[in-house]
């Protein structure tokens, strides 16, 4: 028995691909045989599955079961969950080897796939690799497993809780906040979360539908939040939350309408974390700005810039002990009273914590922020076997001038003008860029210098690639 997988599923922080076209339960299948045998080999035996609220994750979920049993490891189902949950069961648990989370995350309804926890740390990158190796070669070792179902909802609702430990009940009873849960697999255990909590909750969409009728569960993109805004306004809200498809990412709005960002967030938890913690390490990635650099240093942090990618930043923190880190997409990593994963619940948890603390509304945090000009991401489609290849060039080209150059995730260039970004994603066909300045007159210079460096190899920004 062998199999192969398609090759545009194997990604650098997890497995992913669309339905019945480059993923289906063969696959599932194939997973859970090489990562149970390479589990059994490390000395493990027992493995964590849950999944998302897509149309196609029970079918996924039942095939990758069998292909863990087939393997010889127990698995312990968790059912329909967020991701953070998934999290929380394997690391909370003694008898927990690892686990495998069945998601789609932020993609269009037709795509799913796995994120993978391997005894307590981030599985990716080569990993993900030697799965595909084993599979091809059918380097699986066989046996029998067992399938027990474990509830978590209510154990980690009461985690989730004690991130408001010590903080005034009163503060935290006049806070009014609204939740937007996309339709995403985070609903129930956000309804679960919204009835324990002290203030008044409005919540959003918190019915699973893997159709995503009302948006996309993608808060990194400004039109996503529009139901979230409106929802503010019209109550009058102090501030309002939302989630990805799978619950591992943030977004926010401010009690004005205005959007909080990934770095900006960053900042808020990193004023608060730094008055406990003085001098702790502060990871963000690339694309985060400058000013949030320049404020974890000036509260007397360490500020620390690392490459792109959930599974980077968590191998990163644990290399460093860093107790928060955070990426411009919303994945915000909490180490310092929790387990150091990305959990949107216990972001949005942290955010009224951060504000009672800070005796500051989430508008007076926002508004407090150094005022820069910067554009969104920008996402353009690139030939897989051009987009590393531009990046190398653009560094060569660089090399040979006196440009101040950052290569720890593509190439960010800093500037008096202020800095800009252009790296390679590792899940997708495209090339980000991204530029930040104090002036429209020096963010206009910052963009016809991608502009140049894209021209010179051949591309151009062109049509803005989707998410």
């Amino acid at each position: 028995m062998s199999h192969t997988f398609n090759p545009t599923v194997l990604r650098e922080y997890d497995i992913r691909g669309i339905i019945g076209e480059t993923l289906g339960p063969d696959d599932a299948r194939a997973i859970g045989r090489g990562f149970a045998t390479l589990l059994r080999r490390a000395g493990g035996s027992r493995i964590v599955v849950g999944y998302d609220g897509r149309v196609s994750s029970p079918i996924l979920e039942h095939a990758l079961i069998e292909g863990i049993n087939a393997s010889g490891c127990d698995v312990i189902r968790i059912g329909m969950s967020a991701t953070p949950m998934l999290y929380y069961a394997e690391a909370s648990a003694e008898d927990v080897d690892g686990g495998i989370q069945i998601t789609g995350s932020h993609n269009p309804a037709n795509y799913n796939g796995f994120k993978m926890v391997f005894e307590g740390r981030p599985f990716f990158g080569k990993d993900i690799l030697t799965i595909g190796q084993m599979a091809e070669a059918g380097d699986w070792d066989d046996g029998t497993g067992t399938v027990e179902t474990r509830a978590v909802l209510d154990e980690y609702i009461e985690r989730l809780l004690r991130g408001l430990d010590g903080i005034d009940p009163a503060t935290l009873a006049a806070m009014r906040i609204g939740w937007d849960a996309g339709n995403g697999a985070a609903g129930p255990a956000l309804e679960a979360l919204a009835a324990r909590l002290p203030g008044e909750h409005h919540l959003l969409f918190t019915d699973v539908d893997g159709t995503f009728p009302n948006h996309h569960p993608d808060p990194t993109v400004e039109a996503n939040l529009e139901d979230l805004r409106r929802l503010v306004a019209d109550k009058n809200l102090d501030f309002g939350v939302a989630f990805d498809g799978d619950g591992d990412r943030i977004g926010a709005i401010d009690g004005e309408g205005r959007v909080i960002w990934g770095d900006q967030l960053l900042m808020i938890y990193a004023e608060d974390l730094l008055k406990r913690l003085p001098k702790s390490t502060i990871i963000a990635d690339v694309k985060a700005s400058r000013a949030l650099f320049d404020r974890v240093a000036e509260m007397g942090g360490v500020p620390l810039m690392w490459k792109t990618g959930h599974s980077l930043i968590k191998s990163k923190m644990k290399e460093t002990g860093a107790p928060l880190a955070g990426e411009m997409s919303g994945h915000v990593f909490f180490a310092d009273t929790y387990y150091g994963f990305d959990d949107a619940l216990y972001a949005g948890i942290r955010l009224m914590a951060a504000s009672a603390r800070l005796d500051k509304s989430v508008s007076q945090l926002r508004t407090d922020m150094p005022q820069m000009l910067n554009t969104p991401e920008i996402r353009f489609q690139v030939d897989e076997s051009r987009k590393f290849a531009a990046i190398d060039e653009v560094k060569q080209r660089l090399s040979g001038t006196d440009a101040k150059v950052d290569d720890t995730d593509g190439v960010r260039v800093t500037s008096d003008d202020g800095w800009w970004l252009l790296r390679a994603s590792n899940t997708q066909d495209v090339l980000v860029a991204r530029a930040e300045s104090d002036t429209q007159a020096g963010l206009d210079r910052l963009l016809t210098q991608i502009d140049d460096q894209l021209a010179a190899s051949g591309l151009e920004r062109g049509e803005q690639a989707g998410h």
